[in-house]
């Protein structure tokens, strides 16, 4: 049984708010009565907020990629608030290449985003969520953290880091009254897909077929509808006991079911082999 507290009066501070799911996502908190601390790297993208919501938004601009820049706004939107309930990791870009295409350097600046980004975030909250013994810490992952797609594979492995480092967290601060959530949206017509949120590495001749095709098929791909994630947001922000990771969209679990059943039985197939290299106990 899902159980929900007073939702009333919450206190967000999320990342990543000009577009996609992070604009609406505080869109949705702030209709609803709640207060938004709205962090983008460009503040003109998140300007309208001030002038829609009025007292109850403050806008901040914000690149994850700095350090020093993300305490700040932590502390500034803690300090304007006097406290953060919800801390919300949501700025994050996809690299599309194949494995040999994509640079050291492309996959360090992605991960600078999608992995050292969040864990400024996450480090500059949690001595003020320990100091008010609550908070949740919720990050936006994808089915992509379970699941891997070819051409986007580095952006699949910085949702495998992304999941881990959450589920560690997890367990190291429930002792202080600090939850955290993982969401993993499956597709959604978001602007995720348009040019400001992807960046392409350089093409090598030999990938253009194979290219073309995953992209041809990504076109028929169902798209959700980015709106209708709003009342499941909210409902794990406002349960007493929410889970650990909570899947966006009817098509996450079948195919992760799929996937984790395949690599069972794997395996179980191999177990012998496994089994033998465990040598004698010494």
């Amino acid at each position: 049984m899902i159980q929900e507290s007073n939702s009333s009066g919450k206190v967000w501070f999320i990342t990543g708010t000009s577009r996609g799911f992070g604009r609406v996502w505080t869109e949705a908190a702030l209709k609803r009565g709640d207060k938004v601390a709205a962090t983008a790297r460009n503040m003109a993208s998140i300007a309208d907020l001030n002038e829609k919501y009025g007292e109850n938004v403050l806008t901040l601009e914000l690149d994850v990629t700095k350090p020093e820049q993300v305490k700040t706004a932590v502390t500034q939107a803690h300090d304007h608030f006097g406290r953060l309930d919800i801390v919300f990791n949501n700025a994050g870009y996809s690299l599309v290449g194949t494995i040999e295409e994509a640079s050291a350097d492309d996959v360090k600046a992605m991960y600078e985003t999608n992995i050292f980004g969040a864990l400024s975030v996450i480090q500059a909250a949690l001595p003020l969520l320990r100091k008010q013994g609550s908070g949740h810490i919720i990050g936006t992952s994808s089915n992509l953290g379970h699941v891997v797609l070819p051409v986007i594979g580095y952006y699949c492995s910085s949702k495998w880091a992304f999941e881990a480092i959450h589920e560690t967290l997890a367990a190291e601060v429930k002792a202080f009254g600090i939850n955290v959530t993982i969401i993993e949206p499956g597709a959604y017509a978001t602007e995720f897909g348009s040019q400001e949120s992807l960046k392409f590495a350089p093409a090598l001749d030999i990938y253009t077929d194979f290219k073309e095709q995953f992209f041809d098929s990504l076109k028929s791909m169902e798209r959700g509808d980015p709106n209708a994630t709003q009342e499941a947001i909210f409902k794990i922000v406002d349960a007493e006991h929410p889970p650990l990771r909570l899947f966006l969209g009817d098509q996450c679990l079948p195919w992760v079911r799929t996937a984790y059943a395949e690599r069972l039985a794997t395996w179980e197939e191999w177990a012998t082999v496994s089994n033998s290299a465990q040598g004698k106990s010494v």
